[in-house]
This record gives C-alpha cells, sequence and structure tokens, in this order.
C-alpha cells in the first residue's frame, strides 16, 4: 500500500529500511547532572526503535559548554560520556534502525547569559539578552569541537552525525546576511559566509574518516527579511554534495520568522516539501522534507512524486512511537496523532521543563513503563462523560483488560474539544477524537449513548470502580448591568455548537484560549468582533506557535483586543472598562458572548454517598484545565486500578 514509504534507501554507505527518519528534537530530559544520557532517553529511543523508523536522531548535541541550547540536552564535547552513549547505541541498534546525532551549537540562540554569534546581533524573539562576537580564534576553536564531537560519536558507534545548519542556530547566522555582518574571510560574500560550515565539514572528515557519514540540515528559506533563502540553497546543496555531504534535509524559518520552525495546526501539511522538491532537482545525493507530514499517505505520495527522497517527522514520533509499523500494516487507523498543538513538547522546552505530548503521556516515562504488566484480576469500571478524558480512561482500562462501560448524556462523544475542532484552523483536534473513537471500539468498550449516570445504572451494572469524566460548563460572571443589558447574552459553547446565534456586532468576554478561538470563529463568518482580557496577557495557556498563529488569524479579521481589562458596567448596547488604565466606553453592540471560567459538573459525585462503589474525578470534571492534563490524568487513573 505503501510501497514507496517503505522502501529501502541508500545514503552514503548506509542503507535504510525505509524512507523515514525520526528528526531530532530537544526534547530536554534523560541526562543526568554530566548531561550524559540516561535510562530515561534510553527507552525513549529504543521504543521509537522498536517501532519501525528507518533513520532516528539524538536531538540537541551541544558541541561547546557556551553553546547549549537547553540546559538538559546531551553532550557530545564531554569524553566521560562517551560509555554512556555507547551503551545507548548497543541497546537501540538491535531493531536495525540507523542512529545518529545532530550536533550543535546554539550561538546567539544559546540558553546561557553570555551568548556568541558571528556577529553582535540579537536573535529576533524568544531568545533575550546581550550577544557577543567571535574572534577569528573562537571560530577555530568552535570549527575542532564540531570534528571532536562527531569523533565522539563514531567512537559511540552512531551511524552518522547530522549538522545543525537550520533554524537560526550557529551555522545558520554565520550563512544567513542579516545576522552576519562580520568585514573578514567570514562575512560578506557567499563564499565567506559559509567557510565556517565548510572548515567543519573538513574537520570532522579529518577527524572521523571520509567514510563516517555526514548529513545536514539547512533552510531552504529562514522567511526573514534579508535571511537566508532558496536561491542560496539551491546554489549550496551541490557544493555539500561535493564536500562529500551524504544527504541533505530542508527545513525552513527561524526565531521571529513568520513561518515558525515548528508550524502548528494551522500550518498547511508539507509546508517545507516545495523546497526540498527544489534543492532535490540540483543534486544527486538523498534529499529529505519535513514540516506537518503527519499522514502515511501524505508521506507515500511526497516518496512517489519525486519531491523528496525521505520524509522527517518529529512530534508525530512523540505522539505514536509505531508510526511506522501501523502505517506499514495499513492500520492508519491505530496511529494516535500529533494535533500539532505544541504545547506538551515545544511550550514545556521553551519553558526550560521536560518535553512531552499532549496526546501521548507515555512520553518520557517510556522507562517507568517497559515492565509494566497488566493486572491480575480484571475489574468492572462505569465511565460518566465520552470527551476526551473519558475516552482516554476508557482506552486504557480497557487495554489493561478491564470490562469498560461508558455512559453519555448526549447523543456523540467528543464533549468541548468536539467544539473546539469546529473552530477556523482547529479542525484537526478531531483526530485525537477519532483515534480514541476507534480504539473504543477495537478494545469492546461499551458506549451507551443518551444516558446520565444514575443510582438505577450504577446498580445495574455494579461497577468496581466509577469514573465521572462529566466536563465543565461556561460561568456567568457577576458584573454589573450584564443581565439588564439588550444585547443578546449567550456562552461560547453555545455559539459554536450551533445553539445560540449572534448578531454582526459582538463583544467577547474572555481572552484565554477559549475566548479567542471564539473571537476567530466569529470573526470568520463576517462578524465585527472585540474581545475583552482580564488578564495580562491572552491566551497564555497555549504554545506560543499555536498562539502566535490564532493572533495573527485575529488580526486579518480585525478583531479588536484589549487586555489588563476591569469592567465597569454593561450598558444596553456596549460596555464601560478600563484597559491598561486607560477609561473606554464601546456602544452599537448586539451580542455579548461568555467565554471566562468554566466550573465542573460533579453533581453524580452525590451518588458515591448512596452506594459503596469509589469514585474518582478526572479531567475538567476535578478541574478545568488543558486537555493534555485532561488525558494525562485519565491514563494515570486507569493504570493504577
Amino acid at each position: 500500500m505503501l510501497s514507496n514509504l517503505f522502501s529501502p534507501i541508500q545514503i552514503g554507505n548506509m542503507t535504510s529500511k525505509n524512507r523515514l527518519l525520526m528528526s531530532a528534537m530537544s526534547i530536554n530530559f534523560g541526562v543526568d547532572e554530566n548531561c550524559c544520557v540516561t535510562d530515561q532517553l534510553v527507552e525513549f529511543f529504543i521504543e521509537r526503535a522498536r517501532g519501525g523508523v528507518g533513520m532516528m536522531l539524538v536531538g540537541g548535541g551541544s558541541v561547546h559548554p557556551g553553546g547549549q541550547e537547553l540546559p538538559d540536552l546531551p553532550q557530545m564535547y564531554n569524553d566521560n560520556c562517551i560509555p554512556a552513549l555507547k551503551d545507548m547505541v548497543q541497546r537501540v541498534k538491535q531493531y536495525e534502525t540507523l542512529f545518529g546525532v545532530q550536533l550543535l551549537h546554539g550561538g546567539r540562540q544559546s540558553y546561557l547569559p553570555e551568548k556568541v554569534a558571528p556577529s553582535p546581533i540579537p536573535a529576533p524573539a524568544v531568545v533575550k539578552g546581550p550577544v557577543r562576537a567571535l574572534e577569528i580564534g573562537e571560530i577555530k576553536e568552535l570549527t575542532s569541537c564540531f570534528g571532536d564531537s562527531a569523533r565522539r560519536c563514531r567512537e559511540s558507534g552512531f551511524d552518522f552525525i547530522e549538522l545543525h545548519g537550520a533554524h537560526g542556530y550557529l551555522i545558520n547566522q554565520f550563512m544567513a546576511p542579516n545576522s552576519n555582518i562580520r568585514t573578514d574571510k567570514y562575512g560578506g560574500s557567499f563564499e565567506n559566509r559559509t567557510r565556517f560550515l565548510f572548515e567543519i565539514i573538513e574537520d570532522i572528515q579529518a577527524k572521523t574518516g571520509k567514510d563516517f557519514p555526514i548529513g545536514i540540515r539547512i533552510n531552504g528559506n529562514d522567511y526573514i527579511e534579508n535571511g537566508w533563502d532558496l536561491k542560496s540553497t539551491v546554489r549550496l546543496a551541490p557544493l555539500l554534495e561535493k564536500a562529500g555531504v551524504v544527504y541533505i534535509h530542508v527545513s525552513g524559518g527561524v526565531y521571529g520568522s513568520s513561518e515558525l520552525t515548528i508550524p502548528s495546526m494551522y500550518t498547511p501539511h508539507g509546508c517545507f516539501v516545495h523546497l526540498a522538491q527544489e534543492v532535490k532537482k540540483h543534486v544527486n545525493i538523498p534529499v529529505i522534507t519535513v514540516g506537518r507530514i503527519k499522514y502515511p499517505d501524505h508521506a507515500e505520495e511526497i516518496i512517489k512524486e519525486g519531491k523528496a527522497d525521505m520524509v522527517a517527522l518529529g512530534r508525530s514520533f512523540l505522539a505514536d512511537p509505531y508510526y511506522p509499523e501501523k502505517a506499514r500494516k495499513g492500520e492508519f487507523s491505530r496511529i494516535r496523532p500529533c494535533v500539532g498543538c505544541c504545547l506538551g513538547c515545544i511550550h514545556a522546552v521553551l519553558a526550560k521543563e521536560p518535553g512531552s505530548c499532549v496526546v501521548n503521556p507515555d512520553v518520557g516515562r517510556e522507562y517507568k513503563l517497559k515492565n509494566e504488566t497488566r493486572p491480575e484480576q480484571a475489574l468492572k469500571i462505569l465511565i460518566a462523560g465520552a470527551g476526551p478524558a473519558g475516552m482516554a480512561a476508557a482506552r486504557q482500562f480497557a487495554f489493561q483488560g478491564h470490562k469498560t462501560i461508558v455512559c453519555e448524556k448526549g447523543e456523540d462523544t467528543g464533549g468541548l474539544l468536539s467544539l473546539a475542532s469546529k473552530a477556523p484552523g482547529r479542525g484537526e483536534l478531531n483526530d485525537i477524537l477519532d483515534f480514541f473513537r476507534n480504539e473504543m471500539a477495537r478494545l469492546d468498550v461499551e458506549i451507551r449513548y443518551n444516558t446520565e449516570l444514575t443510582l438505577d445504572l450504577i446498580n445495574e451494572i455494579n461497577p468496581d470502580r466509577v469514573i465521572l469524566a462529566t466536563g465543565s460548563m461556561p460561568d456567568m460572571p457577576v458584573i454589573k448591568g450584564l443581565f439588564q443589558t439588550k444585547m443578546d447574552l449567550v456562552t461560547n459553547v453555545d455559539v459554536i455548537s450551533g445553539k445560540e446565534q449572534v448578531k454582526d456586532k459582538v463583544i467577547v468576554l474572555g481572552g484565554g484560549m477559549t475566548g479567542l478561538i471564539t473571537a476567530d470563529f466569529l470573526a470568520d463568518q463576517g462578524k465585527q468582533v472585540v474581545v475583552l482580557n482580564r488578564k495580562k496577557s491572552f491566551a497564555e495557556e497555549m504554545s506560543s506557535n499555536d498562539r502566535y498563529y490564532l493572533r495573527e488569524r485575529l488580526k486579518k479579521g480585525n478583531v479588536a483586543l484589549y487586555k489588563n481589562v476591569s469592567v465597569k458596567q454593561f450598558a444596553d448596547d456596549g460596555v464601560v472598562f478600563k484597559s491598561n488604565g486607560e477609561n473606554i466606553t464601546l456602544s452599537g453592540f448586539e451580542s455579548v458572548v461568555i467565554s471566562e471560567k468554566h466550573s465542573s459538573i460533579r453533581e453524580a459525585k452525590k451518588l458515591e454517598r448512596k452506594t459503596r462503589v469509589p469514585f474518582h474525578l478526572i479531567g475538567d470534571a476535578k478541574s478545568p484545565r488543558h486537555l493534555m492534563y485532561c488525558i494525562s490524568e485519565a491514563d494515570e487513573i486507569a493504570r493504577s486500578a
């Protein structure tokens, strides 16, 4: 079915068993106090290798202490870490996966307070702090550090290394005119700006031998003014091939560019494929593409049509380590999907926390779960509510061998997440619901629709546990004039579900994630929308990637955003409030949509006093929170039964 995607390919002196590469990810866990790898990281990679990927990369391999992107990433500049690396390689390679390391120096994007770069120009976004220009001697030292790190990789048994020359890290900083204004031999002309890269390649070959494969990740386009562009990439690619590079991995974007390096759910699938396709015309070595290629049939199409030789996936391997094996078997519905929310992975890592995944709570816990066994005694579980928390719990309970019954008071599964998926650009949220629906069917979970949890139902089923996943509902705030206004007063849930309609001029009260998504939903219908946010920042519970694209949509929809809002009172057709100390009066509006706090729905908890069955609250029924916490909590309670 996917004959092209699962065909072998020659890459230098290596052969990959398929066309899938797990791209390097800085997941910020699994190293000890010396930044040597631990069993946590080893088991993370073993699980992905076991899942059938052809090639795989360790991310964030730091070549110098002053160039670490994040604090908890593997050090490749320390010989003391070689024994732990050797052990990891030996344990991973039993699964016939080519295993490599991506080498990088963060330059001005290092997390450290003292940052170096080709020129004293700060990073355009995310990373703050002064930047010092590298001296010639320091450039030579860093060149040697790349070579020494590659030597350690070979000594540890890795099959190859990949140079990170994309996304605004040090190599890219030298290459891009906007970050390199040097006037010596490392700046100015194309040849000078790429000199650092080619000297690194030469140093690696001198220290590892020319038979040790070197790949490179470069941007096809920085998508920023005076940055590295596709024309430059096309010029560089044949020179890289001539220098002995065995593959070119084409990505795009830097910190601060309109096309962010890690696209969100708003970004079109295959957003960088056209860049790889153009590069491929100019070289004979394999070209790898990346960027929101989450569906196996899309990856197959790219290979079949000759747009690229391989496809790199990152977050999809966080969501499901067994993506390749399930795809190879044609079990597409069993692939746990990445939804591009960037919260568990990118948002956490940027906050210098361990990476995780919204839809897969096992990420980073593989070493704890490797010896997990199913319980000896099967229980009967009754779950009230078939939203994401209820479905996640049902799947895990059934997987553990328990008889699982779900009662849902409505006519369908999905809860509030199903509504969120109706907003513009957020349809992929429904993918995780479809995954749970398919899994529940596969695992013989019984679902009773239009059924509320009652004492009679509990007595009928006689469960060992009752799980309340009954969700939450919007609160109506107490604000002067709100219930006396002549404007229509509705909740965001009623609006997005289609239960209520609003008129053309709308005030949305609430600037969190649900408030902004609701505003976008209305602006997409041509409504004039104003958002009043009582907090200092908008949608702070979203990842920066996801929020960026949503904010851009709101700009295009001419949505007016006010923060630090203190509402004094609502009038017949408007509102009086203070924002950032300024008194503002808005009039001429017709509808108010409440999209602030939610309250848990847990009336059914009272039934516990009338039965001996233990009740457990999960998801929004326990406390209204983001999807990630609902799913991880559901998974945990099922595993601990």
